[in-house]
């Protein structure tokens, strides 16, 4: 018995030597597959990090360029030139940030380049941008690269043990605005409205004045927000006293309850539109799929609403076109085919007949709770929705 207990404790050490070397070796393989495990996640890590880069990049630079192409129509920026500062703006946004630790440029050239303009058909992502101007949404996509062959690929790190040194990425991003406005929703409840002047203007008159005719005395200046005389390039019309070809109305419509009050009328002039308004009118501020839409007549723009209107003087409205006019004074009805973005220039509701005017001229506004067209016809001018991002 006491033999046999010395022969058992050299056996349990040899045994115990050989369990420690065994995990010595699997320790070893265990690190070994989390330290590649690590390393693998420190390139996707940088991978999918880069790639966040590359979106917001992509998305800064759309969203600048397309609202560039809403401040040079606003600063009357001849139309040849309006896609080469809206090119120019979205390169100098993405230079301003940084990919991988750098900033990336973008390739305005004739073939491959990463900015492209036009137009959309709708708000899908997957929708090609067109040269076609009729289609309802201005459109910019901006498509940021990191190529072995432009601005580098995205370096790896552990992965070069296996041969690989960057991967390359392709990120774009695409803003869009709708300029073909055939009409407006609810702005729901609360102290939103609707930028919309209750006035229509005759579309004789408004093609005219868009075409080059008529006067060009008035100018905004945007650095005091004031409008002082002198051209500016953009033609000028008086909005009252217009013949309308209906006795007794001089172009007032109602967009809300039959006989708006002239408290009613001052009101809508300077606050908007409510959504309670457009309850009262009982049918949508649409037109129709035919390009048309009727809106009752009242009497008329009268002195009782001259302070409202001189106080919106420099501030942009839209207003409703119509191409005819049925019934006088409060029993007219007028077809209403456009809208348009204007913007009042003076006002004189006092004295002699002939010296009356309500000046007003086109002028882009960016307008909410839009109901785009499309491509069938003219549905507005001068009006855009806010730019989005579609993708």
């Amino acid at each position: 018995m006491f033999l046999r207990q010395p022969l058992f404790d050299i056996a349990r050490r040899k045994n115990s030597k050989r369990r420690k070397g065994a995990a010595i070796v699997l320790a070893v393989v265990l690190m070994t597959v989390l330290i590649s495990m690590l390393a693998f996640s420190v390139d996707i890590g940088f991978i999918a990090t880069s790639k966040s880069e590359a979106r917001r990049t992509a998305d800064a630079a759309a969203l600048a360029g397309c609202w560039q192409l809403f401040d040079s129509s606003i600063q009357n920026v001849d139309a040849g030139i309006i896609d080469q500062q809206a090119m120019t703006t979205a390169n100098a946004i993405a230079g301003l940030n940084s990919v991988c630790n750098s900033a990336p440029s973008l390739s305005m050239g004739n073939q491959d380049t990463d900015i492209e303009l036009g137009y959309l058909s709708s708000l899908d992502g997957n929708a090609s941008i067109v040269a076609d101007p009729s289609n309802p949404y201005r459109a910019i996509r901006v498509k940021v690269r990191k190529t072995e062959s432009f601005n580098g690929q995205i370096p790896l790190f552990f992965a070069r043990v296996f041969g690989q040194n960057g991967r390359d990425m392709v990120v774009e991003s695409t803003a869009a605005m709708a300029s073909q406005i055939k009409g407006f929703g609810s702005p729901g409840e609360g102290s939103g409205t609707l930028s919309i002047l209750p006035f229509a203007i005759d579309e004789a008159t408004w093609n005219e004045m868009i075409s080059g005719g008529g006067a060009d005395n008035f100018r905004f200046d945007s650095n005091t927000s004031r409008v002082v005389n002198g051209s500016d390039g953009f033609r000028e019309v008086n909005l009252y006293p217009q013949g309308t070809g209906s006795p007794g109305n001089r172009g007032t419509v109602d967009i809300g309850k039959e006989n708006n009050s002239t408290a009613d009328i001052a009101r809508q002039i300077v606050d908007g539109i409510s959504s309670e308004d457009l309850l009262l009118l009982g049918k949508p501020l649409v037109l129709s799929d035919s390009g048309t839409m009727t809106l009752n007549g009242d009497t008329g723009i009268s002195a009782g609403v001259k302070d409202e209107l001189t106080s919106i003087i420099g501030q942009t409205r839209i207003i409703p076109v119509f191409s005819s006019v049925t019934a006088n004074g409060n029993n007219a009805n007028y077809t209403i085919v456009r809208w348009v973005g204007i913007r009042v220039l003076a006002v004189k509701l006092t004295g002699a007949m002939n010296s009356k005017h309500v000046m007003i001229q086109p002028a882009p506004v960016i307008a909410r709770n839009i109901v785009p067209g499309d491509s069938t016809r003219t549905w507005s001018d001068s009006i855009f929705s806010p730019v989005v991002l579609v993708k």
